[in-house]
């Protein structure tokens, strides 16, 4: 698997608006806005490029975690989008598109529904990666996982985000606060019915995980107009890596949603 090379943004400031941890960069023609997975924080994107050609990379920062620890948890995904889009909205001043993984995949959700119900730039494009649409949620290994499986699990993740080998007791508590307070909002989302997005979707399914089986992203083909079924090499985790292929299927997608 090829990896990218990441880093820090050149010259990067520290960003006017916590919801990101450094400024997006003012000369990108498109943004990717990458909302972090169940239990995380915008850190876990330290493996991903910054900036390929035209297309700027930004991680997006919720409360409750990393530096935005002392913040308290936002308890569903509504009172998320409620604060969240309009406190990026002098960022959506070009196009931008929303990616997002599992449990990230639906507070971007209901954020890409906000901007069209507060009558602001829409995404560009919404890219859904191992989540099942939330009509028919909600669902997952993880909601129903005991406090040591949860545990095991964390440990996993942080090796797979590149940290070591093994973590004291205190760094998996902590992440399993922000964990279990996170699933607490995942169950408690759910929708009716479809309800339609402003833009076209890429659905990714990935041929090695056991967790989001990837004819369950199939069921994407029901929340927009114009939507795309992605099936990529890797298991659950692989997205921490920024495979290429995965790159270079969002930028393909961020560039010709910006075109």
């Amino acid at each position: 698997m090829v990896r990218v090379a990441v880093g820090r943004r050149p010259g990067g400031a520290r960003s006017s608006t916590p919801w990101f941890l450094t400024e997006p960069d003012p000369d990108a023609r498109v943004r990717v806005l990458c909302f972090p997975y169940s239990g995380c924080g915008a850190s876990m994107y330290q493996r991903w490029p910054t900036r390929r050609g035209d297309v700027d990379f930004v991680p997006v920062q919720f409360p409750f975690r990393e530096n935005r620890t002392r913040e308290p948890h936002f308890g569903t995904y509504e009172r998320l989008a409620d604060v969240l889009v309009p406190g990026i909205e002098p960022y959506l001043d070009r196009p931008y598109v929303l990616f997002s993984h599992c449990g990230g995949v639906l507070p971007a959700y209901e954020s890409a529904l906000r901007t069209a119900e507060l009558g602001l730039r829409p995404p560009a494009a919404f890219i859904a990666s191992s989540q099942v649409v939330p009509h028919r949620g909600p669902y997952g290994r993880f909601l129903g996982l005991t406090v040591p499986e949860l545990d095991e699990e964390i440990r996993t993740l942080l090796r797979r985000m590149g940290g070591r080998e093994t973590f004291s007791a205190e760094i998996v508590e902590i992440v399993r606060d922000v964990l279990v307070a996170d699933l607490d909002a995942n169950r408690r989302y759910s929708k009716p019915a479809p309800a339609l997005l402003p833009c076209r979707v890429t659905a990714v399914g990935w041929d090695h995980d056991v967790d989001i089986p990837s004819p369950l992203m199939d069921a994407w083909t029901e929340c927009a107009d114009e939507v795309e079924i992605a099936l990529l090499h890797g298991d659950h985790y692989s997205f921490l890596e920024a495979p290429e292929e995965l790159v270079e299927l969002i930028v393909e997608v961020a560039e010709s949603s910006a075109a």
